[in-house]
């Protein structure tokens, strides 16, 4: 392949990675015709792209991003997944989709520049919240002591007022009311 022809891949994989610093490292050899084309459709429809690269290039392409940390496990057939919401989304639907295709074999993933290697790195991903998840859970955290001050501050308040209920009640039925 000329020099020319590896630069325009190059450029390629830069243009087609470009905005992206999270992705996963699979490999899809020996895996039928039929179930790769399932594999890229499940994928798809989660907005999450899958590209066959070329290592070599690959390698000179990431040089420079959070993505070159994939740089030791690109050897043999390897294929990138990227896109959707983030990377532990990339690697929750790759772990689902393991359960029905054992063949693909998960090579890693870079979250933030960390490099999660083999299958055992992306499973452990895969159960990492996701950025929604994450603000949801930091939302809570700050809102439960305001949540609970408030309960305090009308528990009493409440106590109060369910007493006073009752004795109106009392009243209205024309029944004493005891001081004990």
């Amino acid at each position: 392949m000329s020099k020319s022809v590896k630069n325009l891949i190059i450029r390629e994989y830069q243009a087609r990675l470009q905005g992206f610093d999270d992705a996963a490292l699979i490999s899809i050899r020996g895996v039928s015709s039929n179930d790769t084309n399932k594999l890229r459709k499940t994928l798809r429809d989660k907005q999450i792209k899958v590209s066959v690269i070329r290592n070599a290039l690959a390698r000179k392409a990431f040089e420079g991003t959070p993505l070159a940390n994939l740089g030791p496990l690109l050897e043999g057939s390897s294929a990138l997944a990227y896109g959707g919401a983030s990377v532990v989304e990339v690697a929750r639907e790759l772990v689902a989709i393991l359960e029905s295709m054992p063949t693909v074999e998960l090579k890693g993933a870079v979250l933030d520049g960390t490099l999660y290697k083999g299958k055992a790195g992306v499973t452990e991903l895969s159960k990492f919240p996701t950025r929604a998840e994450a603000q949801a859970q930091a939302v809570t955290l700050l809102l439960g002591p305001g949540r609970n001050l408030v309960g305090q501050v009308l528990g009493p308040g409440r106590t109060v007022a369910g007493l006073v209920k009752a004795i109106e009640a009392k009243l209205e039925k024309g029944e004493a009311i005891s001081k004990k």
